[in-house]
């Protein structure tokens, strides 16, 4: 069986949340089935790294699908007429998004539908898309995964019309992430800040849904009440709008004390997730929150948004606040710094819970669904 992959988010250096769920997918997929051909689909030139088997070959199909036209072309016309060549048993869509022309059953992913609940922090162009085209997409799928609870009561609220199976997968913190030694967590710290600072870790893209704005007034609320040489680290590219995010930051009380390091490579960012304090994950909403996952993994407290699937992922292993009231998460990081037996009890909590998710369960569940799509429309 041939099994066509859309890997425009296979990105070299620039993997994220989706390209990171995809990528560990098919891996694992494509090493416990070497009976089968796996087909990555690119929209531009590719690293061989995403090659992770003999039983996984590449194509590439132009146009760049980077804006809404050419996202429209690619999937509804280029794509079709290059995958009549190869004749693929189903196409699995990792993104929220599905061709609506092809005829080869699609399984697709739907992570959220952050646009519906805060539309106006995306772009009008990318709104348009979403709110046009999701609903035919739920429709013309033969399958849909998702990936937690949350998420899947979200997508049958939203589209209760949408009569179709969804299937939770989950994911799980990468490997890499794992406690580090007390030499280990100095050196890393040394190297990310002046000297060698204990620090506050935000992972993730700056863009509004991650609510960093927020996150700088609680840290200022903590700064101002304990006098202490704690950084904040901000570790992600600069996504989209965040404009905002950057003037604000210029006229920071605070601002010597907030380290960006830009977009960071995997095995970096798993030494400074590890080597932090605790983390602070507030998001306005997140579908999943991997970061949660990898930072308990690492032995690092958590902080997490008291809304979306956040609660559910984490359950009694993380500290809740409300997103919207950086007072309530300058208090619970005041608490984590006071008092290290009740970190601690965070810490070992976050193991515990971090070892429920794995990569190679979610990745059999996912061989299940194309399975059933293939059957399905066979």
């Amino acid at each position: 069986m041939l099994i066509a992959i859309n890997a425009i988010f296979f990105q070299q250096n620039n993997l994220e949340g989706y390209g990171h769920y995809a990528t560990e997918m098919v891996k694992r997929m494509a090493l416990a089935h070497p009976e089968h051909e796996f087909l990555l689909v690119f929209d531009r030139p590719f690293s061989p790294n995403f090659l992770f088997a003999d039983n996984v070959k590449a194509i590439q199909v132009g146009p760049a699908a980077r804006h809404v036209p050419a996202f429209l072309y690619w999937y509804n016309i280029s794509v079709v007429l290059a995958l009549k060549k190869y004749k693929p048993a189903i196409w699995i869509q990792p993104y929220g998004f599905c061709s609506l022309t092809s005829s080869v059953p699609q399984l697709m992913v739907v992570h959220d539908l952050a646009f519906k609940h805060f539309p106006k922090q995306i772009s009008w162009h990318q709104r348009w898309h979403y709110q046009q085209f999701t609903p035919k997409f739920l429709q013309k799928a033969t399958r849909v995964i998702t990936v937690s609870e949350f998420s899947k009561k979200d997508i049958e609220q939203q589209y209760p019309h949408i009569n179709k199976s969804i299937k939770v997968v989950p994911g799980a913190a990468r490997e890499g992430f794992k406690p580090l030694s007390w030499e280990e967590k100095e050196q890393v710290k040394m190297s990310y800040t002046p000297e060698g600072n204990e620090y506050f870790i935000c992972v993730g893209g700056i863009s509004p849904r991650k609510n960093l704005l927020n996150v700088l007034k609680a840290f200022s609320l903590f700064k101002k009440w304990h006098k202490t040489n704690m950084k904040l680290v901000i570790a992600g590219r600069l996504a989209w709008n965040y404009a905002v995010f950057l003037q604000k930051l210029k006229t920071f009380k605070y601002k010597e004390e907030v380290i960006l390091t830009g977009y960071i490579q995997e095995e970096a960012l798993q030494k400074l997730t590890a080597a932090a304090y605790a983390s602070i994950y507030v998001s306005n909403y997140e579908g999943f929150g991997l970061p949660m996952v990898e930072a308990m993994q690492a032995g690092v407290p958590v902080i997490a948004g008291k809304n979306s699937s956040m609660i559910e992922v984490g359950d009694t292993a993380a500290l809740y606040a409300d997103p919207q009231n950086p007072k309530e998460i300058a208090e619970y990081m005041q608490l984590l710094y006071r008092d290290e037996q009740y970190r601690k009890v965070y810490i070992d909590r976050g193991l515990e819970r971090a070892q429920l998710y794995s990569w190679d369960a979610a990745a059999t569940a996912f061989w299940k669904e194309i399975m059933a799509t293939v059957t399905v429309s066979a």
